[in-house]
């Protein structure tokens, strides 16, 4: 079992680290780039969200085109005590390939344990530390996620310790600070550079503004202008002109989606085609987000009893319903159900009076 290595790491001690070009290259006019040894197709990433990311929701996502998908966080301790239902959710396939495990904790010790069982026994292409989460149960009873950010010689123990234990890239996701008197996501990523971080996601609010508020770019901007491995932009994409936005005011070399795909996997493929081209997809109709409920309910019956998965479903599916006319019926009705027949015909009802009116 690795042991934690004792590095100084303030950030006044903090080498200055020469900027290499990082470099890119165009295949059919998307646009690839690499952490570390692993291609990436385009530059698209999916957020690690904490029951969503599952399988079903990935495969979504990988279907629409997704570069790189992270899968939702689990916990260090979890795997370190070898929690069946933790274990559960690490189930992956190689057609979400390349993919990253995301990991949470605020110990050396589990951290690499749960690293290293993670590497030798689901082989994700990518692991990533979590250094983002704003939730009070992580940052601030298990003192992990975002409270990480408060500690930067434990920031570096952890990501050496990780780095050292696997035989895949590692990677980092940060917030601009734990609140606005201590923004130091630009400290942050240069240690974490420093320990072998492969790249580093960065979320431009701050732990005490959670989900609130706006994203401050600016701050992905400072941080990749810092460091020489790869940035990725997390924050505010909710739709695929915020994402060239994001690319050209920051410089970063990806974006990540996270809440702006829910109800709306589309915004995968239709960032990844405007990138591309410059063009935008018409609006999606009312059958088009039928049919993707049905096909999510039908990936998550592969990995959940039925009864699971349309409790599951619920949730999706007040997204899916947003914008769509008189709604409020089926939302009571699905919301009441357990039985799969019963869920489909619900929607084949509600698409018959749409159509009938």
């Amino acid at each position: 079992m690795l042991q934690a290595q004792n590095h100084k790491v303030l950030a006044f001690l903090v080498p200055k680290i020469e900027k290499i070009s990082f470099i890119y290259y165009n295949v059919f006019g998307d646009i690839m780039w690499k952490i570390g040894n692993i291609e990436i197709q385009n530059q698209v990433v999916l957020a690690p969200m904490a029951g969503i990311s599952n399988n079903a929701f990935r495969t979504i996502a990988k279907e629409m085109g997704c570069g790189l998908i992270v899968a939702e966080m689990v916990s260090d301790k979890a795997i370190y005590y070898h929690n069946q239902k933790t274990l559960d959710m690490l189930y992956m396939t190689d057609f979400e390939r390349p993919l990253s495990q995301q990991i949470f904790g605020s110990d050396v010790e589990s951290f690499t344990v749960a690293a290293k069982y993670i590497n030798d026994n689901m082989h994700p292409d990518i692991i990533d530390i979590n250094m983002g989460c704003p939730v009070p149960k992580v940052a601030t009873r298990a003192q992990a996620g975002s409270a990480l950010l408060k500690d930067p010689q434990k920031v570096f123990e952890i990501v050496k310790a990780v780095v050292n234990a696997v035989d895949v890239p590692v990677t980092v996701k940060i917030r601009s600070g734990w609140d606005h008197n201590s923004i130091n996501a630009v400290e942050i990523a240069q240690i974490c550079e420093q320990a072998g971080a492969s790249a580093i996601t960065v979320h431009g609010r701050t732990r005490s503004q959670g989900y609130s508020g706006k994203a401050d770019w600016n701050i992905i901007k400072k941080v990749k202008e810092s460091v020489s491995i790869p940035v990725i932009g997390n924050g505010d994409i909710k739709s695929p002109m915020d994402a060239k936005r994001m690319l050209e005011e920051t410089g970063c070399d990806a974006i990540m989606i996270g809440r702006g795909a829910l109800g709306n996997p589309w915004i995968i493929k239709d960032t990844i085609k405007y990138l591309k081209d410059g063009t935008l997809a018409p609006q999606r109709t009312k059958e088009e987000k039928i049919n993707m409920i049905k096909k999510h309910l039908n990936y998550l019956l592969k990995i959940r009893p039925e009864k699971v998965a349309i409790t599951e479903m619920r949730t999706h599916v007040a997204h899916y319903l947003k914008g769509l006319p008189n709604t409020a019926n089926l939302k009571n009705e699905i919301f009441k159900t357990t039985d799969i027949e019963k869920f489909n015909q619900l929607l084949d009802d509600y698409v018959s009076t749409i159509e009938s009116n």
